[in-house]
């Protein structure tokens, strides 16, 4: 029921009571409130509320319904199917409530009021609101400033709204917006930016700045109208108009509002020191002026091209530089952003030299001939203004300056080390001076490293002089010296070219380090964030003096120095040059001190830290088994004292996965602390699983790897990865790994107690995800096949239609990932029929299967499994020996299916069976040799999964598949289906001959040699049938004596003696060791008589 006029008395009731701290009224209210939201005529009844004039004194009510407002009309202004929503009449009686009611007092209801606009001008303008920016603009022809403030208010808020809208439609009304409503905004804001610094003058000349308080309010009104204007202006030229480093057009807004920026911006600094320092003048003044150095350096990121010219860039990079370097009163974000603009217009790409040529008697200039001109202009204007000596004065007043530690900081650090050093680690160089003067500094080192390194080696130079080693007093000349060494820490890449890290290491760094005064905490921490920066430079000779004194500054009494030496000994283990030789007999000591210092720090972060280092540890040094009990207990109490801590819980979990790889078969040794842990994690019912779950599955997955056995707790966790599966496929990639684990370790046991999970799950994963999961997928199912070759086929019944239906579905021609699906597809169908024949016939003739068929438009012309016959022919070359095996083992059984197709199929069978049997062994011998070259090398984590993987190679070794032998199924099977195909056998010794092993496509002639007898196979209704046996020696004469058509020439003349149209054997002398080769169909030269034709044929010389 819609709610009308006479329900505002009760709305309000609600409103009130909703803000009671007797809970006895608050929560009915608010489900009443709750209940009203969908109702047609709530967001009217709040209006009301809202723009009550007898409730003006009731604030806090009024903005309980502007939010109540603000929620409903986000949910509901569009149409939705759950609700009635609201209806075109009362949004339109709202669109004109709310403009109406634009002079709103209180800042916070008109804050909300605002957002409410906008959110309904995103939906509604242009299309149903029109009229919203002509009324606006109206209303502040005759507006005061209160009211003119609360405009600027909605315009800004509208302006964001629809600038945030994507599609190009929305972004053309947004450009039509700019170019009507910029020129309204600029002369508002210059005519505002003049009363202000009239106003400005007035107060700073006035004998007291206190005097006329109602002036005053004014004042700062328009001043805070003037910075809402100044938002806007910056978002119609950000959003107006199109970037000009695309189109490389000239944006003129930027050239106009750009100067007047920074002249008024010069204009009011002088401000900051006339006004007492809190007033909110003086206040305004600060934000006043970094806003508009914020909305300068956004213009220039936006369009460097307009902002690149020469009456734009020059002065304010001139004024930025001029403010870094002289001594001028200045406030810290100011100088930030002035900063943060050098540093924006020294590694704008847009500035840079182009690389790219031009292409020879081209007409016309090109865009990118144009913009290689901009950046050749600009690029001089920067040069002219950053000469090579005010580029070294940058860098002396950045260093000696900018990177001095200050007085605020060196008692932040004597209060609270941990979080000093975490604050100086973690800030955004945007955010603080020195960070982001840092930040200015790498970059201007990369534009002039050749004219910098040698002033920054002699600032070090001069630094490490002028305060020694033995120093004890925290001096200027200290403080200097720690800032030489942070500028050579940042710019290492480059300074390696004129500083040799032995020579300082030797000379300056380590000396300081004998120094064990608490005031050497700042030298000390330093060096241990070089030792870290510079471990690329860090030769074989000098590593090992570099891993003992980090391990004495992890001794040092400073937290601040430990955590620094934690971090940078992390980066040096991880280096791929790290010397395990050198850090031995440091590990025991290493460890300890770790222990300690995970004991002594408070900070989250800090725990993080340390148990980042030695997760690494673990991972990269061997030697982990003396220390496991340690390192059990020492989880165990970081995991209970890590309860709601889930950062550290996931830092905790990857420790834990280095440490069960480094224990390898060992593993089982710290099972009483790591599955309980392990079960939290994968369980998805558990309050953290949202954080843990990625990182426990990962340890599970370890877990299984380096197990020698699977002990009952582990076997009962498999449900958890049915539920995991059932959730989300985020996690199939290692979800496969764990399976095949499972299968590996677990056996029959696994099986019989998991089936029916097995069977859900894989059938789950094969009925639903992408070609890419079934790749991973698909040889774990192959595996259980081969495992339980009678137990999983049954189990898995329609799993393995999905697979024959991919094997039957079309579409493969041109997608790669398509083609190999199919084909292991058809891998495990054909190892059912090899290893479990009965349950494949009955599979293929079950009835669902057709069904299934035909359901998804399969169309089946033949027998199911002859239509498998056809797929296993074409896909052979795309699957692996093994797989390959499999084909021609299951095409021999075919050929005992007495059915006419299987004899139009024969000539393809045999040449299938042909190549596997003579290119199958050395495949199988190659991937043999490459897995055991693979197990044997490795490091010590590789190594430790030999557990695993010795039991994989053990199962590949009494594959059935390998042990059969395809020679013998292909002859056994014909014999027993030579009545059907009329084979006449000769008795032979095949000792002294050559073996011929071919078949004629033309006449279906096939022979076929077997251990004792050459076979000759008819395959054609012709009553003609030849035999070919050639003496051994006769035929490798022959091949090494004469070319390839004379040896061709010999077989056809051979051939010959038979009379009429007859086919051969092309064969060649470059067949070598029992290699299959393949020719195209030649003709022979004319001289021959008859009608003989060399065509495709197979010939393999053994």
């Amino acid at each position: 029921m819609a709610l009308s006029a006479s329900d505002v008395p009760t709305m309000y009731t609600l409103l009130a009571n909703s803000l009671s701290g007797d809970e006895s009224l608050r929560k009915p209210a608010e489900t009443a409130l709750s209940q009203s939201e969908g109702r047609p005529g709530f967001c009217s009844c709040l209006v009301e509320v809202i723009t009550a004039k007898d409730l003006a004194s009731q604030t806090d009510v009024r903005l309980m319904a502007s939010v109540y407002f603000k929620n409903s009309i986000s949910r509901y202004w569009r149409s939705r199917r759950d609700s009635l929503g609201i209806s075109n009449e009362e949004k339109i009686h709202l669109r004109q409530k709310l403009l109406s009611h634009l002079r709103e007092e209180n800042y916070q209801i008109a804050l909300q009021l605002a957002v409410v606009i906008s959110k309904i001008a995103r939906v509604d303008y242009p299309k149903e609101w029109p009229e919203l920016f002509s009324a606006l603009s109206q209303q502040l022809q005759s507006a005061d400033v209160l009211t003119s403030h609360r405009i600027f208010m909605v315009l800004f808020r509208i302006l964001k709204e629809l600038a945030s809208k994507r599609l190009s439609s929305d972004q053309r009304n947004f450009a039509e917006i700019s170019s009507h409503f910029f020129e309204f905004s600029w002369h508002l804001w210059q005519s505002d930016a003049q009363t202000i610094l009239h106003g400005f003058s007035a107060v700073a000349q006035s004998p007291t700045v206190n005097t006329s308080v109602g002036h005053q309010d004014d004042l700062y009104l328009t001043c805070e109208r003037w910075l809402l204007c100044s938002k806007i202006i910056r978002q119609l030229i950000i959003s107006g108009f199109s970037s000009d480093a695309k189109s490389v057009q000239e944006i003129r807004p930027v050239k106009e509002v750009s100067p007047v920026l920074l002249n008024v911006i010069q204009s009011i600094l002088p401000y900051y020191s006339s006004f007492p320092v809190n007033h909110k003048l003086w206040d305004f003044t600060k934000r006043a002026c970094t806003k508009l150095m914020k909305i300068l350096v956004t213009i220039q990121g936006r369009h460097p091209y307009s902002f690149g010219d020469k009456h734009v860039l020059p002065p304010i990079m001139d004024f930025c530089l001029n403010r870094i370097t002289n001594f001028e009163p200045s406030f810290e974000p100011f100088l930030i952003q002035c900063m943060v603009m050098v540093k924006s217009i020294l590694e704008c790409k847009e500035y840079k030299p182009s690389l790219t040529g031009r292409v020879i008697n081209e007409n016309g200039v090109t865009l990118e001939q144009r913009k290689k001109n901009l950046s050749g202009v600009v690029g001089d204007i920067l040069n002219s203004l950053l000469s090579k000596e005010r580029v070294v004065l940058l860098c002396n007043i950045l260093i000696r300056r900018y990177f001095v530690l200050s007085e605020v900081d060196l008692n932040e650090w004597y209060e609270n080390p941990e979080s000093f050093h975490h604050e100086q680690d973690m800030l955004q160089w945007t955010e603080k001076l020195r960070p982001c003067a840092e930040a200015l500094y790498i970059v201007l080192f990369e534009n002039y490293s050749q004219l910098l390194g040698p002033v920054v080696v002699s600032i070090l130079q001069e630094a490490m002089s002028g305060s020694p080693a033995s120093e004890t007093e925290i001096s200027a000349a200290m403080l200097l010296k720690d800032a030489a060494y942070g500028a050579a820490g940042h710019v290492y890449y480059e300074l390696s070219n004129y500083l040799n890290f032995k020579d300082w290491f030797n000379g300056a760094l380590s000396p300081e380090l004998t120094n064990d005064h608490p005031n050497m905490r700042i030298i000390h921490r330093k060096v241990a964030i070089i030792l870290g920066q510079w471990v690329s430079e860090i030769k074989d000779d000098t590593k090992r003096l570099v891993y003992c004194a980090l391990i004495k500054l992890l001794q040092d009494k400073d937290l601040a120095v430990r955590l620094a030496s934690c971090r940078s000994l992390s980066f040096l283990i991880e280096d791929a040059n790290f010397s395990e030789q050198n850090f031995m007999d440091l590990l025991p000591t290493c460890w300890g001190l770790c222990f300690k210092l995970v004991e002594e720090v408070q900070e989250f972060d800090s725990k993080v830290q340390v148990l980042n280092l030695i997760s690494v540890l673990i991972a990269h040094v061997n030697g982990v088994i003396p220390f496991a009990n340690k390192l059990v207990e020492f989880f165990q109490k970081v995991w209970d004292e890590s309860s709601g801590e889930s950062l550290l819980q996931i830092q905790l979990l990857i420790a834990l996965r280095n440490f069960v790889v480094a224990l390898g078969p060992q593993s089982p040794i710290c099972y009483n602390m790591l599955l309980p842990i392990l079960q939290r994690g994968i369980d998805i019912n558990s309050p953290d699983e949202l954080n843990l779950l990625e990182d426990s599955v990962m340890l599970w997955e370890a877990t299984l790897s380096q197990a020698p056995s699977l002990v009952p707790q582990l076997l009962g966790f498999f449900p958890f990865l049915m539920e995991i599966i059932e959730r989300s496929f985020d996690h199939l990639q290692v979800a496969i790994g764990i399976i095949e684990s499972y299968i590996i370790l677990g056996g029959a046991e696994f099986l019989n107690m998991h089936a029916s999970s097995v069977a859900k799950l894989f059938e789950l994963i094969v009925r639903n995800v992408n070609d890419r999961g079934l790749l991973s997928t698909l040889p774990i199912i192959e595996l259980l096949v081969q495992c339980f070759p009678m137990e999983a086929p049954s189990l898995m019944s329609s799993t393995l239609q999905k697979l024959i239906l991919i094997c039957l579905s079309g579409g493969d021609d041109h997608d790669p990932t398509k083609t190999a699906v199919k084909a292991s597809s058809a891998a495990i169908l054909a190892r059912i029929l090899v290893m479990n024949t009965n349950y494949l016939a009955h599979l293929t003739s079950e009835p669902s299967l057709s069904v299934a068929l035909q359901q998804a438009g399969i169309s089946i012309e033949e027998n199911i499994l002859l239509s498998l016959v056809d797929i296993w022919l074409d896909k052979v070359d795309n699957v692996t020996s093994i797989q390959r095996k499999a084909f021609g083992l299951a095409l021999s059984i075919i050929l005992t299916l007495r059915l006419p197709q299987v004899l139009d199929k024969l000539d393809q069978i045999l040449s299938v069976c042909t190549t596997v049997i003579l290119g199958g062994n050395e495949d199988l011998n190659e991937e043999e040799s490459s897995g055991d070259n693979m197990s044997s090398t490795g490091s010590h984590g590789e190594g430790a999964v030999q557990s695993k993987e010795f039991r994989r190679r053990q199962i590949k070794a009494s594959d059935p598949i390998t042990q059969l032998s395809l020679q013998t199924s292909v002859r056994d099977n014909l014999q027993m289906s030579s009545t059907e195909y009329a084979i006449a056998e000769l008795d032979i010794n095949p000792n002294p001959f050559f073996l011929i092993f071919g078949h004629s496509i033309s006449c279906g002639v096939t022979i076929v040699h077997s251990a004792h007898k050459l076979e000759v196979y008819r395959g054609c209704r012709r009553n003609r049938k030849f035999c070919v046996v050639l003496p051994r020696l006769m035929l490798s004469a022959f091949s090494h004596l004469f070319n390839e058509l004379v040896f061709s020439i010999f077989l056809l003349c051979f051939f010959a003696g038979w009379g009429g149209h007859i086919n051969c054997c092309k064969m060649s002398r470059g067949v070598e060791n029992g290699m299959l080769c393949r020719y195209r169909s030649d003709p022979l030269p004319s001289l021959f008589k008859g009608s003989i034709t060399i065509l495709w044929s197979e010939v393999i010389l053994h």
